[in-house]
């Protein structure tokens, strides 16, 4: 099977899959899983095909959100719109932050991205048009294209399944494309790609940039579902998450941070009426699965049955 073959199937599977989830699941809880789903797979791209670990990627996901809960709002703009504008600024910050942090390497590589990050939450604490500790808040859904109405959670979930499939193909065919191989050599050996006549670091801010994009669409979806942009999306405890959803799920994997976001997700929200002892248990439950899956839990079944990546 060649790899578009399983490009195709791959997408045919998620489809096939998710379509029918609004029949008998609550649907806010099932967007925000794709929303969250798409962030970590986008992260992944980073960390796992090419062994960045970034602190900061709240400042793409938070930013976006910010920036699309704006403009849907206080300048009436359309969620279409809304959405390209919140990933434009994403992109263009991956791209400052990338130039930047690319310039080091390891721990110091997290430390630049974390610090960064931090600069925009600083952003939205102070500037006038975030709201605050407020936030954005009751950010209309609008019209997609001036016909479908998203207000409407069967529309707005049918939206944000086309959206995350849309987000999951572009990752899929960079992973798969030469461009891909490439980040997996430099993961794997960064002085031997030096060596072949790569330009390693032109890659690295590339691959940088799409993950910062993707992440800012997740983001900008994510304030249309909730109809909300706080400043926990541009928190490091986002970034940690979106960490936390990678590892648990399969780092290097394709449908590893998927996994890893639902599972998070699930746990924030069904754990959440237990008050106080949710974190306990969250933790206790994390503690398993790190145990008993070392390389996250589609990691480990795809080396049980062998299946490559």
């Amino acid at each position: 099977m060649n790899k578009s073959t399983k490009l195709l199937y791959g997408i045919l599977l998620l489809i096939a899959v998710l379509l029918p989830l609004q029949d008998f699941i609550y649907l806010v809880f099932a967007m925000k899983v794709l929303c969250f789903a798409l962030f970590a797979c986008a992260f992944n791209l980073l960390l796992g095909f090419t062994g960045l670990l970034s602190f900061g990627h709240a400042a793409f996901f938070g930013s976006a959100a910010y920036i699309t809960a704006y403009f849907c709002k206080e300048m009436g703009a359309s969620p279409e719109i809304g959405i390209l504008l919140g990933v434009l600024s994403s992109a263009v910050l991956g791209l400052l932050i990338g130039a930047l942090a690319i310039r080091r390497q390891g721990i110091y590589f997290a430390m630049v991205t974390l610090a960064l990050s931090q600069m925009i939450y600083f952003l939205a604490v102070q500037l006038p048009y975030t709201g605050g500790e407020d936030g954005i808040q009751g950010v209309p859904r609008g019209a997609l294209f001036g016909l479908i109405d998203l207000s409407n959670d069967v529309h707005m979930y049918y939206f944000v399944l086309a959206v995350f499939v849309f987000g999951f193909a572009i990752i899929m065919r960079t992973v798969y494309s030469p461009f891909g191989q490439i980040l997996k050599a430099i993961r794997e050996n960064e002085p031997r790609a030096i060596s072949l006549g790569y330009d390693v670091d032109r890659f690295k801010l590339i691959c940088f940039v799409i993950s910062a994009t993707l992440s800012g669409l997740a983001g900008s979806t994510k304030s249309l579902v909730f109809q909300l942009a706080t400043l926990t999306d541009v928190h490091w405890h986002m970034s940690g998450e979106v960490v936390l959803m990678t590892l648990l799920g399969g780092m290097g994997t394709i449908f590893g941070p998927a996994v890893g976001a639902g599972i998070v997700v699930s746990l924030q929200n069904y754990l959440a009426n237990i008050g106080s002892w949710s974190t306990i248990a969250t933790g206790f439950i994390f503690v398993i699965c790190v145990l008993a899956f070392r390389r996250g839990v589609v990691g480990e079944i795809s080396a049980f049955f062998k299946i490559k990546h």
